[in-house]
């Protein structure tokens, strides 16, 4: 996220947008092993414990983007059928996960630490 100066952060309280967290979690997903879309958004479900999932009508298009920005490769399934795609890290998008993961690493800090206090001061939790 940049943030210009005498710029006020209006993401309240968290600091990155859905779109670059869902990147993010694409990217590192792929670092694992390959996906396809379904499987993204399933496996995201499952890691979050079933509070948030990305829709299908964000994953696609990310999908297509990081692949034209040669992040990941994709291939199908059944090349007739054209039904499910895989797709998985080329080098390049390593590359750029690292970057980006490194990027966003304190605005999740901050997120954290906003959700926690918030928390602690009005819940006792």
């Amino acid at each position: 996220m940049t943030t210009y100066k005498n710029e006020r952060n209006r993401q309240f309280p968290t600091k990155i947008s859905t779109t670059s967290f869902v990147k993010l979690y694409i990217l590192h997903l792929l670092k694992e092993k390959s996906y396809y879309g379904n499987e993204i958004i399933e496996e995201i479900r499952s890691r979050l414990h079933n509070k948030w999932e990305p829709s299908p009508g964000m994953i696609y298009p990310l999908l297509r983007e990081l692949e034209e920005n040669n992040y990941i490769s994709g291939w199908w399934q059944e090349p007739d059928k054209r039904s499910i795609r895989h797709y998985r890290l080329t080098d390049t998008g390593y590359e750029h996960y690292q970057r980006i993961k490194l990027m966003y690493k304190s605005n999740f800090e901050d997120s954290m630490t906003i959700i926690k206090n918030t928390l602690s001061d009005i819940y006792n939790i």
